[in-house]
């Protein structure tokens, strides 16, 4: 079609033993924002490393501009025009934000050496354009996640590119920040920029989105205008049947108290302070909390990953006064790490390996020596069980989508058996397929007597899945609410000022 800026025909992808793109078939309007949807493993990500020509295709043609175009490198997609930001964050940490936002394309003097001077204004100029407040000299490495992804942002920008492909752009953004993307997302979008939106979030799709195309094991399933579809539709052409329930039942629970953590106070003044709450038999506990809240930092304290100045924890009646992890791991814990990319995965290692790590004194015999196929055997079953996909339990887990790594990790855990499961964000960068697999398993753990405490950004997932919800404010226990009592106006209103009692 004339208005197409972008057209993908019969793409084909094959890595050993998996077709991950079968015949694809794609096209995007100018000045439009193009969805593409489906679970973990559908193909997406790789469809577009096709076209930003990270990965070489198998077959297919790629037409832009209405020319046929093969875009052997990111340099060659970017300087025709096509800029990507990518799922995980690919900035170089030790090098200044100018340094990143212009690699590989710095500005020359006339010597044609890098004109640093032009490349700090420049970015000064575009992160003004943007409304972001980073310093251009600062070093990636200090600045937020959510910062980091904001240089991303501008870099993809600063290229004046026609098609720009978001994936997963908001997974580390607070809610300010979203709606912040979404304006620039607008301004792109009255220049006739072109934007393929990659995400599992429901209430971005229909927020932003004028058309959505659904991929589903390597197939093309369909393309549809956005005001033709709903969530349920959406969600049945992903997963190839219908999702009549978002969670399943939380049985009510009045189990003994099998964790107490007493007057908690952080090493680090800036955490949180003074934090106590019981956790109960076959309960799930959320906690809740707005970027800063201190969330992630007070269950890693409680697993032994950060310093305690002052208070306790208590596990099964045991006074852990200082907990290290390979303590709470004997006591009965897990931890499903918040930072999948740099604190839950072994990138070189494979996917047996991964999820066998924390457990592999099961897998000895006599003389030390690790039962191999052992491990293969229950590390495979227990992936089955969560339905990951790959090829083979040796391939390297870095080369997994981002969700099947996830569960891959959740498997881990739960192959020591924890009486206790702390999941800091455990359906991060998951589709709601997968999400409802993996909200059975919680919900049939607690079932069976084990205790989960989950961290969620997601209102409806706290909802959902909770008996009871911590909220946090800035390191503070703001309030606690009960099942019948959970809202989303009650868990702004604690999370966003202290409660009178403070």
């Amino acid at each position: 079609m004339a208005d197409n800026v972008l057209e993908m025909r019969g793409v084909t992808k094959k890595f050993p033993g998996v077709l991950a793109l079968d015949d694809i078939s794609f096209s995007v309007r100018k000045g439009s924002v193009h969805a593409l949807m489906g679970e973990n493993g559908a193909g997406k990500s790789t469809l577009m490393k096709c076209l930003f020509g990270m990965y070489k295709m198998d077959a297919g043609q790629i037409f832009f501009d209405g020319k046929e175009r093969r875009f052997n490198s990111a340099a060659d997609a970017m300087a025709a025009g096509v800029s990507m930001i990518h799922q995980e964050l690919s900035n170089v940490p030790e090098r200044t934000v100018a340094q990143n936002l212009w690699l590989g394309r710095e500005p020359r003097n006339k010597f044609r050496l890098i004109d640093h001077e032009k490349m700090r204004r420049d970015t000064k100029k575009l992160l003004q354009e943007l409304n972001y407040h980073f310093d251009p000299n600062v070093r990636i490495s200090s600045l937020s996640i959510s910062q980091q992804q904001g240089c991303e942002i501008a870099r993809a920008v600063s290229c004046n590119a026609s098609v720009v492909v978001m994936d997963e752009p908001t997974s580390s953004l607070t809610e300010n920040e979203v709606s912040h993307l979404f304006n620039i997302i607008g301004e792109l979008k009255s220049k006739g920029v072109a934007i393929i939106y990659i995400t599992h979030k429901m209430e971005e799709l229909f927020k932003i989105a004028d058309d959505i195309t659904v991929l589903r094991d390597g197939k093309f399933i369909g393309t549809y205008p956005i005001k033709d579809m709903t969530d349920d539709k959406v969600i049945s052409l992903m997963v190839g049947r219908d999702l009549t329930q978002r969670f399943p039942p939380v049985e009510s629970v009045a189990g003994d108290v099998c964790l107490e953590v007493k007057n908690l106070t952080a090493s680090n003044p800036k955490s949180f302070k003074n934090v106590s709450f019981e956790l109960r038999k076959g309960e799930i506990l959320g906690i809740g909390g707005l970027v800063g809240s201190q969330r992630t930092e007070l269950v890693e304290a409680i697993f032994g990953l950060r310093g305690i100045a002052s208070g306790e924890v208590v596990i099964k009646g045991k006074p852990m006064k200082k907990i290290r992890p390979r303590d709470a791991i004997e006591a009965g814990l897990g931890l499903v790490t918040e930072d999948r990319r740099n604190t839950g995965i072994f990138p070189l290692l494979n996917i047996t390996v991964n999820t066998t790590i924390p457990s592999m004194g099961k897998y000895t015999n006599k003389i030390g020596l690790l039962n191999h196929r052992a491990m293969l055997k229950a590390a495979r079953e227990q992936n089955q069980q969560l339905k990951t996909k790959t090829a083979s339990m040796e391939t390297f887990i870095q080369n997994l989508s981002g969700g099947n790594q996830q569960k891959v990790i959740i498997s881990r855990w739960l192959m020591t058996m924890p009486d206790i499961l702390i999941m800091d964000e455990p359906t991060r960068g998951i589709d709601v397929g997968a999400k409802y697999e993996i909200y059975l398993i919680m919900a049939e753990l607690a079932k069976q007597g084990k205790s989960i405490i989950m961290v969620s950004s997601e209102m409806p997932e706290l909802m959902g899945m909770s008996h009871r919800v911590l909220v946090l404010c800035e390191g503070i226990l703001t309030g606690t609410l009960e099942k019948a009592h959970l809202n989303q106006e009650a868990i702004m209103r604690y999370a966003t000022q202290f409660s009178s009692k403070m």
